[in-house]
């Protein structure tokens, strides 16, 4: 993935617009369609993943056209040109975007200065990357040592012995070279980091690294999750927007690591009028520090995470999928058995001793992104010591 080699995304978006020797993209586009298939490849962090959908009936000549675009993909110049013209308008305009500042603010908040969010190219990376570069890329995607998932009617002797027909690879595939490391931080006392942006409302993250995954744990994050942040019965909500309408919107999750070796993190987040951001900090501050007791919002809390599993279906590729996530999270069965055993035997007092234990009198970092002209700087520098990030710091470009 991007940690791995930060043009592979570039790469993954030329191959859309790519022929071959014998066919133009054109061509390979038209083919698709009759064949009513589609392939996508897109670069993550730590893997890429090359997606082929469409009739079962098709499978062969579908997978044999990727292959044969895959394998032999040529240089394309002028495309080259307007993707590079596309990127640099969308890096523009995440400049412009809160969303994307917030999300900036918070991989900075987790990792520091260096991050997943701005482990991107430079401007000058972008521009001088080649077409050749880029084929050379995608020509040795299949090389690397790779899982093969299907989700379809063929039986499993069949698919395996048509993709291996199919899908020649090298006697030895290459192992990727080491992934960059990114190193969670530990907050070690209140800290603000402030993005400029014209607005008059404020957005307000609450951000911590918690260490420690343990499965054992699912049943108490997912029933205090929906009795404290998670929806509109929870208590953030109806305490800071229904009971003191101090926000346009709030929130507040306990978030549980995709991989095992990764924290936890708490993150609580108030929209509001810049006007009211002391108010509503000092609102969701309140909550954090003391866990209130409600016991119709407990009923409804446990009421709706037993129905959520009750009701939920995880069907088609998505059972595949479902099982790569407890493959990283190092689970060995469906973690919702336990909660639906579990969640009901829970009382507040166990709520109150995750919140004690976890979240209250804790150091966090505030992630705020709001207008300079409208927040004072004694303000922020009440909750703890201020640093504002330029763009450049953020986006890493």
């Amino acid at each position: 993935g991007t940690w791995n080699d930060k043009r592979l995304p570039v790469a993954a978006n030329y191959l859309q617009f790519l022929g071959t020797g014998d066919k133009t993209s054109e061509d390979i586009s038209r083919e698709f369609y009759k064949l009513a298939c589609s392939f996508n490849v897109s670069a993550g962090n730590e893997f890429t993943t090359i997606t082929l959908e469409g009739l079962g009936e098709n499978f062969t000549q579908a997978t044999a056209l990727l292959e044969d675009l895959l394998a032999n993909a040529r240089p394309d110049e002028e495309a080259l040109k307007a993707l590079k013209a596309r990127i640099a308008k969308g890096r523009a305009d995440a400049k412009n975007n809160k969303g994307a500042l917030m999300q900036g603010l918070m991989s900075y908040a987790r990792y520091g200065a260096n991050n997943p969010f701005n482990n991107v190219l430079s401007d000058n990376e972008l521009n001088a990357i080649t077409a050749k570069e880029l084929t050379d890329m995608i020509h040795g995607l299949t090389g690397y040592q790779h899982r093969i998932l299907y989700y379809g009617p063929q039986p499993l002797n069949d698919f395996t012995a048509g993709i291996a027909r199919l899908h020649k690879t090298p006697a030895t595939l290459t192992v990727a070279a080491a992934p960059k490391n990114f190193s969670f931080r530990e907050q070690a006392g209140n800290e603000v980091l402030f993005a400029d942006y014209d607005m008059v409302q404020s957005e307000i993250r609450w951000v911590r690294n918690i260490p420690g995954y343990d499965p054992a744990m699912q049943t108490r994050i997912e029933l205090f999750n929906n009795y404290f942040g998670g929806n509109m019965g929870s208590i953030v909500f109806q305490t800071i927007r229904e009971s003191k309408a101090l926000a346009y919107s709030t929130s507040a999750f306990f978030v549980t690591p995709e991989r095992k070796e990764d924290p936890y993190y708490l993150s609580a987040y108030v929209g509001s009028q810049a006007d009211k951001l002391n108010e509503a900090v000092g609102a969701m501050n309140e909550l954090l520090t003391d866990l209130p007791s409600a016991e119709n919002n407990l009923a409804n809390a446990k009421s709706s995470l037993v129905k959520d599993i009750e009701t939920e279906r995880i069907t088609q590729d998505a059972v595949i999928y479902s099982y790569l996530t407890a493959e990283r999270r190092g689970l060995k069965e469906d973690y919702r058995q336990s909660i639906y055993k579990e969640a009901q035997s829970l009382g507040y007092n166990d709520l109150k001793e995750f919140h004690t234990r976890y979240i209250s009198g804790k150091p966090y970092t505030y992630c705020i992104v709001a207008s300079e002209k409208r927040v004072a700087e004694k303000d922020l520098q009440k909750l703890g010591a201020v640093k504002k990030l330029s763009k450049e710091e953020i986006f890493g470009y």
